[in-house]
């Protein structure tokens, strides 16, 4: 029988010890500031967020690679039985009644011929589902459409998903940035708040989050004079202005620093520019995307892009490459389009209705997304965007 002279295993027993020591204060040194932050993130995402913060990126970053190589998304079948419910339920809406609309104009209500819906859209997996690209008017203004929403599948591939597409009206509708509690921070700065609060619900018709962290967007978070990050030229940009319309483009070209701009919101490089998918959405660059785990990763994704008639598209779903989601913009009449966050913890979409004689504003999903319909009515780590009934 082997012996280990009783100074070997003191060395053993002092190696095991400092290793445990360095875990236990690597884990506090992360652990501790993500139990101590703000805001409605889960403990898993506050964590990730603090090891980014203390230069541990790579190792998060590693971490979602080794989950998304373990349980990829799937590829082929059908769109599980509650999504096929939520097709089935706005088939009725293709009537253009009244209760297509939860979230009329307290002034008018809504008729029949008013309601226009905007033209399907077209499918990209074959044969179409019943209701697959149906548009359904969920907010309405002086009984004229100002939000419709659509759902259908991202691609020809993974046909059991489906993604979530909102137009909103830049005429009926208007926009306002919210800074998050810790990104950007210093919430001295602003005038808005990193919540919704109650005093602020009437005419809210919409919510959606905004893009990656600042230090990883590769850009700028201004607000009424005030910035944090640093602004680059060509970067992509959503930019809400003085009379509350909001515009997507590359910065310094498309869109640029004028007296009418109130906020503006830069992350990575456009996905679409001139009506067509960029060259940069089949590029897997870092220096393009930021530390992520991959532009060609099919992971939960959201973006946001602007119409030739100056209107606001939104998508959002799982499954999702930057080309994907570019090609669902598009298809969406986008001429100029931007990604906005990724990953299941960050992405959200919220329309709103009102909740009769109460007039309690409820808050609706546009797709099944982890976290709660209600989140931006507490106190949020990231910054997002409200949009409001003019």
């Amino acid at each position: 029988m082997l012996r280990i002279p009783w100074s070997g295993r003191c060395r053993r027993r002092r190696v095991a010890t400092a290793v445990v020591a360095v875990l236990v204060v690597l884990s506090a040194w992360i652990v501790i500031p993500a139990l101590r932050a703000p805001g409605n993130d889960s403990l898993a995402a506050k964590v990730a967020e603090s090891a980014r913060d203390h230069g541990l990126g790579a190792l998060v970053t590693a971490a979602e690679w080794v989950q998304y190589r373990v349980s990829p998304p799937q590829e082929g079948g059908a769109p599980d039985a509650a999504a096929r419910r939520s097709l089935a339920a706005d088939l009725p809406s293709l009537s253009a009644s009244p209760s297509a609309s939860p979230s009329a104009s307290p002034s008018a209500s809504p008729s029949p011929a008013a309601v226009v819906l905007r033209p399907p859209l077209p499918p990209l997996a074959s044969p179409a589902l019943p209701g697959e690209g149906v548009y359904t008017t969920r907010v309405t203004v002086g009984g004229l459409p100002a939000l419709q929403t659509a759902l259908l599948r991202p691609d020809a591939v993974h046909t059991s998903y489906l993604a979530g597409v909102a137009w909103m009206s830049s005429k009926l509708l208007r926009f306002v940035q919210h800074p998050g509690a810790t990104d950007p921070g210093r919430p001295s700065l602003w005038k808005q708040q990193p919540v919704v609060p109650a005093d602020q619900r009437a005419g809210l018709a919409a919510t959606f989050n905004g893009g990656f962290k600042i230090a990883d967007s590769h850009g700028a978070f201004y607000e009424d004079g005030h910035s944090v990050g640093t602004f680059r030229p060509g970067a992509a940009s959503v930019v809400v202005y003085a009379d509350g319309h909001a515009d997507v483009g590359a910065w310094g070209s498309d869109v640029t620093m004028t007296p009418q701009v109130r906020s503006v919101r830069q992350n990575l490089g456009l996905l679409l520019s001139g009506g067509r998918p960029t060259p940069d959405t089949s590029s897997d660059s870092q220096t393009t995307w930021g530390t992520t785990i991959g532009v060609g990763a099919y992971v939960w994704r959201s973006g946001i892009g602007v119409t030739a008639a100056g209107d606001v598209v939104y998508v959002a779903g799982n499954a999702l490459s930057a080309r994907t989601l570019a090609v669902l913009l598009q298809r969406a009449g986008a001429v100029r389009a931007m990604e906005l966050d990724i990953n299941r913890s960050w992405v959200s979409y919220m329309w709103y209705s009102t909740d009769g004689p109460s007039r309690a504003v409820v808050p609706h999903k546009i797709v099944d997304f982890v976290r709660p319909a209600d989140r931006y009515f507490t106190v949020n780590n990231r910054d997002f965007f409200a949009v409001y009934r003019r």
